[in-house]
């Protein structure tokens, strides 16, 4: 039996957080970015960009 992990992806714009969770999910990496954007955008930013610099800190790399 094997475990997904959840890491940072090699293919990235800018740590490549989205890439990972995308990859993790199986889903498409731009689909992921697109709606880490509207629901930054919608949350006033601040919440969305401090959830990524955690997870930039808190997932390795790939």
């Amino acid at each position: 039996m094997t475990s997904k992990k959840l890491l940072r992806s090699r293919s990235k714009v800018i740590a490549g957080v989205c890439a990972g969770i995308a990859n993790y999910f199986g889903w498409d990496p731009a689909l992921v970015r697109v709606l880490y954007l509207l629901i930054s955008i919608f949350s006033a930013a601040f919440p969305g960009i401090l959830v990524y610099i955690i997870l930039w800190i808190v997932m390795p790399q790939e």
